[in-house]
């Protein structure tokens, strides 16, 4: 699908909302900002995101353990690893009516607007250099009006443990599932047999009470990570190398198994500005939204800032003994790290297409990502030799497969609803099937129809997702 055809995020969030891929939360009681819910087909389709990322990068790797820790671990956690002190973001405030922005996003959208400023990177600048910027450039806020000067806005959501109000101790919801990773590194090296180089992958909600700017589940206040931390022995394994290893691995996930355009996504390398004081290299993959080319998953050579920051808070010796010439050393770490929602809505954006030709909205995903790998229906409802046939081959299929069964209305607006949804194809029970045992299966892309026994179904779905 070219650029000039891309679909608007207006046009993707309509379908979000239809089809129920994406729901606003919470909304009979108004919504709550940027927090999202999905519905029966989104959370198919995040699943499955999911269970690929996983099978990629954990299961089918012999060099890889995966985690799931807690939510909320120990206070201290966020302290030793800069959270508490420097997880923010420069917050802006309308003087009329208080409300509040991401500074760097009001800059962005400026810049946007103006064909002087391409090459201009935003996230070179400090927080006070955005607001001289702001005032420099007499930037507003988008209901017009004068802003104050940015402050910066701790992402931490804090809450509190304990029956007693005096007895409550302060926790925080994670801001990333690295750190839990990091304050288990000790348990893994006693509990499995993994030698360096090896890495621990973990999928899980993280939280971050931050401003954001209306980009639908881009950036949400609650979201699901993927993040891996990767750790080698730097006078063993040069780092370059893996970190080369990681990008090809990353982008072939996006590219190969997501069936992604390559052309929508691209290397974005971080400035030393930009980078964190204790990254050698940072690199995002970025993608091209309708909102612009953003951050899809990040890179990062994080040297052993982090164990041994935990190592100095905590007095545990978070070291690895090498089991040949029992050396003792704190391992290096490089990090991918991905949000799943920015994933998903990637996979939509780029799987959009209007069939002008038919009158059909398409989305064109890969069956291995598709919420659905087949749709089952009886020719027509109202036979019930037709419906018996139907069931028993969803029953069949459904065994093994993500398959749904359909009988609304006419075959035409059944094809329509499933092609909207992604749903590879459709299988069809019609009268001579109850003769010969054959099928009709419709495809979502090429609209072409073909007879299949039905004995043969099983290795045809086999087959498509491959």
């Amino acid at each position: 699908m070219s650029n000039d055809t891309r679909p608007t995020l207006e046009e993707i969030v309509a379908l979000c909302k239809r089809r129920g891929f994406v729901f606003p939360t919470s909304e009979i009681y108004g919504g709550l900002t940027s927090s999202y819910d999905y519905g029966p087909l989104g959370s198919e389709l995040l699943k499955n995101i999911k269970d690929l990322w996983w099978r990629e990068f954990i299961t089918l790797r012999p060099d890889m353990v995966g985690l799931d820790s807690q939510i909320m671990l120990h206070p201290e956690t966020w302290v030793a690893s800069g959270h508490v002190g420097s997880f923010s973001d420069p917050m802006v405030e309308d003087l009329e009516t208080n409300k509040r922005y991401r500074a760097d996003h009001l800059i962005e959208k400026w810049i946007e607007e103006r064909d002087d400023y391409q090459d201009f990177i935003v996230e070179d600048l400090s927080t006070q250099e955005m607001g001289q910027f702001i005032v420099d450039n007499k930037i507003k806020s988008p209901e017009g009006n004068q802003l104050s000067a940015p402050k910066e806005f701790n992402l931490l959501f804090e809450t509190s443990i304990g029956a007693v109000s005096g007895d409550k101790s302060k926790v925080y919801l994670r801001g990333e599932t690295a750190q839990g990773i990091f304050t288990n590194f000790k348990q893994v090296l006693n509990s499995t047999r993994v030698q360096l180089p090896f890495g621990i992958g973990q999928l899980g909600k993280s939280f971050r009470n931050e401003v954001t700017t209306g980009q639908f589940i881009f950036r949400t206040l609650e979201f699901e990570q993927a993040e891996i931390e990767y750790f080698f022995d730097p006078e063993q394994n040069d780092w370059q190398e893996i970190f080369k290893d990681w990008q090809e691995k990353m982008m072939s996930f996006v590219t190969k198994t997501l069936n992604v355009n390559a052309d929508n996504v691209r290397w974005r390398t971080h400035t030393d500005k930009e980078r964190s004081f204790y990254s050698k290299e940072t690199v995002d993959l970025d993608y091209n939204f309708p909102f612009g080319w953003k951050e899809l998953w990040g890179l990062a050579y994080r040297t052993d800032y982090d164990l041994k920051q935990h190592i100095k808070h905590s007095g545990d010796k978070l070291e690895y003994v090498d089991p040949h010439s029992g050396k003792k050393i704190v391992p290096h770490v490089i990090e991918p790290a991905a949000g799943i929602g920015r994933l998903l809505l990637m996979v939509l954006i780029d799987a959009y297409w209007v069939d002008e030709a038919n009158n059909r909205t398409v989305l064109k995903l890969h069956p291995r990502v598709a919420p659905y790998k087949a749709a089952v229906f009886p020719l027509l409802k109202n036979k019930p030799e037709l419906v018996a046939k139907a069931k028993e081959v969803f029953a069949n299929l459904s065994m093994k497969f993500s398959i749904t069964w359909d009988e609304r209305g006419n075959i035409g607006k059944r094809y329509l609803y499933q092609d909207e949804i992604g749903t590879p194809i459709c299988i069809t029970v019609d009268f001579d099937s109850l003769e010969d045992d054959t099928i009709t299966i419709r495809n979502r892309d090429t609209t072409v129809q073909e007879r299949v026994k039905i004995t043969d179904l099983e290795e045809y779905l086999d087959n498509m997702l491959n």
